[in-house]
């Protein structure tokens, strides 16, 4: 799964792809909006039902706000209990709660990074930070929605919401985690935000990134911490280090859960 990942370069990622930024969030009556007003700055610890950067397949394109956690239009609630983080490719095209999005919403969500967790015990699990070979900002295959509230008055805004797209992982991801989010190389932008593209071609894109073009190291635990958003988060640590082995008389209460994984 994707649960976690970093943008820090919001502003080289639309020059990369000669994009502007659509100011201002979406009004938003309906939900806790967390971290609203900080989707365009650089962020190394995005967490689920905040607002992100995206890119949408509508004219113009731009880099517009969605809340993370895609809300089905059928859905009775747009709280963070009814929204999807992460579909699974294999069953984007069937699964209820996305195929009109899969059909007529799809999105591109900008990252310069990504976080993973490798399974060291049943109770330990090491981050990891996940990245391109030269640090350049790339785009997650996503989906994005529209949900209003059961009879909403005329005028009532919508809520945008958006999902990320998981796959198998690459060799290198598949030491650290058994998915990855589905990474599409800059020349498949176009085609895969196009209306024009066949359900077959779309499908085919949703494969894992190669992997001699990215990189991995481990980090520090500290992400775990939605609280926790600053560079030294992907600084690179020895696994020991960042996975310290607890006295085997710590209390239980002591223990300090990952959230992701």
């Amino acid at each position: 799964m994707c649960g976690r990942y970093r943008l820090t370069q919001a502003e080289r990622f639309a020059e990369l792809n000669n994009l502007e930024f659509r100011d201002g969030l979406p009004a938003d009556e309906f939900s806790d909006v967390r971290l609203g007003g900080r989707w365009k700055s650089p962020r190394y610890n995005i967490c689920p039902d905040s607002y992100v950067a995206a890119v949408l397949d509508t004219d113009p394109r731009s880099i517009v706000p969605l809340r993370w956690g895609l809300v089905p239009p059928w859905s009775p609630s747009p709280k963070r209990e009814a929204a999807t983080i992460n579909v699974r490719a294999e069953t984007v095209s069937k699964a209820p709660s996305f195929r009109a999005a899969w059909k007529k919403r799809r999105c591109l969500i900008p990252a310069d990074g990504l976080y993973e967790w490798k399974k060291i015990t049943e109770k330990q699990k090491q981050p990891y930070d996940i990245s391109m070979r030269g640090g350049e900002p790339f785009a997650f295959a996503g989906l994005w929605e529209i949900w209003w509230p059961k009879d909403a008055p005329e005028g009532t805004p919508p809520l945008r919401t958006c999902t990320i797209i998981t796959a198998e992982p690459n060799e290198l991801v598949a030491q650290i985690h058994n998915r990855q989010a589905v990474i599409l190389p800059r020349e498949r932008y176009a085609a895969w935000l196009s209306p024009d593209t066949s359900e077959a071609d779309r499908l085919a894109m949703l494969e894992p990134y190669p992997s001699e073009g990215m990189t991995a190291h481990p980090i520090s635990t500290r992400v775990n911490k939605p609280g926790d958003d600053d560079p030294t988060l992907i600084e690179e640590v020895p696994p020991a280090t960042a996975f310290p082995t607890r006295p085997q008389k710590a209390k239980a209460d002591d223990a300090q859960g990952d959230l992701f994984g």
